[in-house]
């Protein structure tokens, strides 16, 4: 089998036509029975990487009677093979396709809509690909493991017209403790929040292992850097700490990045600056160690890990104002369902991928900081540090060779 690195797209679509001659029978669920509508009426939906938080996406596309789930891609087999099992299960045939190359999937006329559960390190290559093949996108956060994949992404969206959801659910259902009294207005005008506890990822020494047959390594690595195959390298587990690909800096941000869309994301929805950007990160160190503030052009103080406030902790100036209505999901089933919605009417979801890029430019300004130790101003415009050499070579990686942007 070749490398994949070796192939190019223009040989691949030669051969991916012939993943549509697989034969498609008929049941009755695709014909309609009872509250589920027929095939003809729902939207197609295929899932990539299917592990851990892709399974648990498979299944609740899987749960929607809107939707007729037809296909999944996964690099390992025996995760591939389970997942097709279950699809099969759940119609009572055999019709799932299973592929482990994502590009399959994208060249299928028939799919409406995709999920994207991989690591961080593919996304914004699966993202842009997938809008460029007409396809709607729910994936999973974080977006971007890059300041230069934000854009891109926003760009291909719009450019395609798709609809392009990051999957934080928490944004919304976990954090209206802190959205409700800031958007009910008895806080008057928020002036600071506080996030806490949040450590960017680590470089990544593991030692080689051999690479299990049950493993495409190469593609799983795809345009990071060329290692050699270590279990803990690759583990999708959910420690940001160690032992999983969330810990390293070649596949992730870290806890900054993976539970900074999580905490991030509520904290920017409660104050109501998802759709801005910050202008600086200013950089401090005390007694407790580093910590952040960022600016926000509209006078906001958004802290990292303050030293003297808890997290999630809000501060207004306690002046009275008019109450906003708090956004919502658009759709049933939550935010999954908010995704369907939109794809059925192409508005744009709750998690629509520009406000999630604005909440990974401030994981992603915060871990530049805490790098270089200083703080630093940012141009939303230009997307670059203002007169900073040194920090705009952060805002993008190399990628190996065929997988760039």
């Amino acid at each position: 089998m070749p490398r994949h690195r070796d192939s190019t797209r223009r040989d691949f679509l030669k051969t991916a036509g012939a993943a549509m001659a697989a034969p498609y029978v008929l049941t009755s669920n695709a014909l309609g029975a009872g509250d589920v509508p027929p095939a003809s009426d729902r939207i197609v939906v295929a899932g990539i990487g299917i592990g851990n938080m892709g399974s648990g996406d498979q299944v609740a596309f899987l749960r929607r009677p809107d939707v007729q789930y037809v296909a999944a891609c996964d690099v390992r087999k025996r995760t591939l093979d389970a997942a097709k099992r279950k699809v099969d299960a759940h119609y009572g045939n055999s019709d799932c396709q299973a592929y482990g190359d994502y590009r399959e999937i994208l060249s299928r006329s028939d799919i409406d809509a995709v999920h994207v559960a991989t690591p961080d390190h593919w996304h914004a290559i699966m993202v842009t690909q997938a809008c460029q093949s007409g396809k709607d996108v729910y994936c999973q956060k974080p977006e971007t493991l890059t300041l230069r994949e934000g854009p891109m992404m926003i760009d291909a969206a719009r450019r395609y017209a798709r609809v392009v959801s990051g999957g934080s659910q928490r944004v919304l259902e976990d954090y209206r403790r802190i959205v409700d009294p800031c958007w009910s207005g008895r806080l008057g005008t928020i002036t600071d929040i506080n996030v806490i506890r949040l450590n960017p990822s680590k470089r990544c020494n593991l030692p080689a292992q051999p690479a299990p047959d049950d493993i495409d390594w190469e593609m799983w690595l795809g345009p990071a850097p060329w290692a050699p195959y270590n279990a803990a390298r690759c583990d999708g587990n959910y420690s940001t700490e160690a032992n999983s690909w969330r810990s390293y800096d070649d596949y992730s941000g870290g806890a900054i990045t993976d539970w900074g869309a999580h905490h991030f994301g509520g904290a920017t929805f409660a104050v109501d600056v998802r759709e801005l950007q910050p202008t600086e990160v200013v950089y401090g160190n005390g007694q407790k160690g580093p910590y952040l503030t960022f600016k926000y052009p509209n006078g906001l103080r958004f802290h990292h890990n303050h030293p003297e406030m808890a997290h999630l902790q809000v501060i207004g100036d306690n002046n009275p104002r008019p109450a906003k209505a708090v956004p919502r999901y658009k759709g049933q089933g939550g935010i999954y369902g908010d995704f369907i919605e939109c794809v059925k009417t192409r508005e744009r979801p709750f998690r629509d991928i520009e406000l999630a890029v604005n909440t990974m430019v401030v994981c992603h300004l915060g871990t530049a900081a805490y790098r270089l130790q200083r703080s630093l101003k940012w141009d939303r415009a230009k997307q670059e540090f203002v007169g900073d050499a040194e920090a705009n070579r952060l805002r993008d990686r190399a990628r190996r060779e065929p997988w760039v942007l």
